[in-house]
């Protein structure tokens, strides 16, 4: 069985990373072919130094009233996987960055664009059979969906009409929602001739907009959510009065795609080989931090207050004794940090936890960037707190020193479909703290591989995590047996790709 995945971003290449899809696309090819499976994973070509590319074919595309020349290459082949990029000039002139931003009054217009010649370009590609003997084409989020709306619509496409078409959606909360006409970033625009059927693929809020996410959802032969729970709670409707985030605007589609059983949630795994959990010291760590700090300050003329608190901090710790770290590390966005950003009578959520880290003579270390009113909240908190470090930015290393370093990893998402981080940090002993949703609820296990607090509305849910905070923290204090047991339950929790991999060809494929 051949399989040919589509996405945005894969981790497998230089500088194509900026979520947890790059990190499925980059592992789960190779458990797939562990089982005998041939696979062909395809995505843009952002531009990137570094990848030793093989010429194998130009491809005319037609798009936007113009036959366009794309170009497929083969940049890797190697254990039953072949990697390959196709390069225009859409895909690498944003200075090689993976997404756009257009600002609040053109979302997703450059990026819709650009993944729909993508997806025109990779249609080219299976139809003219320059990738052949494909079973299946495995789409990975809305990005990747413009592959089933000419599958199904386009007489162009006869071979392509005849292979199995399977969708995994990552991140519900982004759809890609663009007009179907009258802008130059629209549906019309890109494919000026296709006889579409705007029911199945119009956006339920905005019925004059073409929805990627619902076409995937309503034209592929099977639906893959990223975890059994999030499989449920995608087919609720969303309650922010009561904290609950479901089908983003897609439930009536989940429940569809449920009731025809074309919809599954399988987990995502973690990579367990050449694992590393030497934990470098506290003190070498913060000169590491230092180090970064000075590299993001470098990237200005003029000296960022949150880098200079940072450094500040830095400073100051560097010259006291260790303390336990509580650690988090990921993207500063609503749906990761919601509840940390909620009003209290000390400033803000983060703020309690902080007053309490300090009872346990704790320090809280923040690694990450994202959304800048929040970046900002997360900043005066630490200008407040002597207990909290904010590195306001992204390094590798950075994060991989501190999943073995911190003694309490801190991951209270509102909605989270799977989840990596937990994943990591478990791995290197370390136990989370988690809110019971999607694949956090499917991954930790409440006082015995981690922690978990629920909630049946925002203020339930904040009481809770407080109170599971502390009792997590008094138990690292005074009863530090258990809580080494519970750290050495979560270093031994085993989330094999191989495993998921089985289930990928009984559930998805077959």
């Amino acid at each position: 069985m051949h399989i040919l995945m589509v996405g945005a971003e894969n981790d497998r290449l230089p500088n194509c990373k900026v979520g947890g899809v790059a990190d499925v696309i980059r592992d789960i090819p190779y458990a797939l072919s562990e089982h005998g499976l041939t696979v062909s994973v395809v995505v843009p070509d952002y531009g990137q130094d570094n990848l030793n590319r093989h010429f194998i074919a130009d491809i005319a595309v037609p798009f936007r009233q113009h036959l366009e020349t794309a170009s497929l290459w083969l940049v890797e082949s190697d254990e039953g996987v072949s990697q390959y990029v196709i390069s225009h000039s859409l895909f690498s002139d944003n200075g090689g960055k993976i997404y756009c931003d257009d600002g609040a009054n053109r979302p997703f217009a450059s990026d819709a664009t650009k993944f729909a010649f993508f997806s025109a370009a990779v249609c080219e590609i299976i139809e003219h059979r320059i990738i052949d003997d494909i079973n299946v084409i495995h789409l990975h989020d809305w990005h990747a969906a413009g592959v089933s709306v000419l599958a199904r619509f386009s007489p162009r496409f006869v071979y392509l009409k005849t292979l199995k078409l399977v969708y995994t959606v990552h991140n519900l909360a982004l759809q890609g929602i663009r007009p179907f006409n009258h802008d130059e970033s629209s549906l019309e625009a890109w494919f000026p001739t296709l006889n579409y059927d705007g029911h199945q693929i119009c956006d339920h809020k905005y019925p004059h907009c073409y929805n990627p996410m619902r076409s995937g959802l309503n034209l592929c032969d099977v639906v893959h959510v990223v975890s059994p729970t999030y499989s449920s709670e995608v087919q609720e409707t969303s309650r922010p009065d009561e904290g609950f985030f479901g089908g983003a605007g897609l439930e009536h589609d989940m429940r569809l795609a449920s009731s025809q059983r074309r919809l599954f949630g399988i987990l995502n795994g973690c990579n367990y080989t050449s694992i590393d959990n030497s934990a470098v010291s506290y003190h070498t760590y913060l000169n590491e931090a230092e180090k970064c700090i000075f590299k993001w300050m470098s990237k200005s003329p003029l000296v960022e207050t949150k880098h200079y608190i940072a450094h500040q901090r830095v400073t100051k710790w560097k010259s006291f004794d260790k303390k336990p770290i509580i650690s988090s590390i990921g993207r500063i966005t609503d749906q990761k940090v919601l509840l940390l950003i909620q009003k209290s009578s000390n400033g803000i959520v983060l703020d309690d936890l902080a007053l309490i880290a300090d009872k346990y003579k704790s320090n809280i270390v923040i690694l990450g960037s994202g959304d800048p009113y929040i970046e900002s909240q997360f900043m005066q908190v630490m200008a407040r707190r002597e207990n909290v470090l904010f590195l306001n930015g992204y390094d590798q290393k950075l994060g991989d020193y501190l999943y073995p370093l911190g003694e309490l990893f801190l991951m209270p998402s509102y909605f989270e479909p799977c989840g990596i981080s937990q994943m990591l940090a478990m791995r290197a002993g370390q136990p989370c703290l988690v809110h019971g949703v999607g694949g956090l609820k499917d991954t930790v296990t409440h006082n015995e591989t981690g922690f978990v607090f629920n909630g049946d509305s925002l203020f339930q849910q904040i009481e809770q995590l407080k109170s599971v905070f502390e009792d997590a923290l008094m138990l690292q204090s005074k009863d530090r047996s258990k809580y080494l047991n519970i750290a050495e339950n979560a270093r031994t929790e085993r989330f094999e790709w191989k495993g998921i991999a089985k289930q990928y060809i009984s559930k998805l494929y077959n």
